[in-house]
């Protein structure tokens, strides 16, 4: 079971922004900001599921965040677009994973993989 997921970002200011406006529509905000760490989690958790961390990003990362629905799938990849990501594959459904994972993909602005996944029934 997934307790947290950190990643290195180049930007700290840049990525704080981007995952805030991206992760807002599946419940998420930012919840710890102190330097040189910041704590992204969903609305009631303990503590933070995503970490970030300001240094030398040199790898790539892919992390996907659960989604309650798909319409907060949907809302996740237009507000990632919008705050900078990358399209790496729009909304929508993926049945060679299973028949009802509903998945978007964007690249955020350091070149990690977030993805939004919902696996419930339309």
């Amino acid at each position: 079971m997934l307790d947290h997921i950190q990643i290195t970002v180049k930007n700290m200011s840049k990525s704080k922004q981007f995952y805030a406006a991206a992760l807002a529509p599946l419940g998420y905000s930012v919840q710890y900001d102190k330097t040189p760490m910041v704590g992204i989690g969903a609305e009631g958790a303990r503590i933070p599921a995503l970490w970030l961390n300001e240094g030398d990003a040199k790898g790539t990362t892919h992390v996907a965040l659960m989604a309650p629905n798909r319409k907060a799938v949907d809302a996740f990849f237009k507000a990632a677009v919008s705050a900078g990501g990358r399209d790496n594959g729009p909304a929508g459904l993926r049945p060679d994973y299973h028949p009802t994972y509903y998945a978007a993909f964007v690249i955020d602005p350091d070149g990690n993989n977030v993805e939004a996944v919902c696996h419930e029934l339309a």
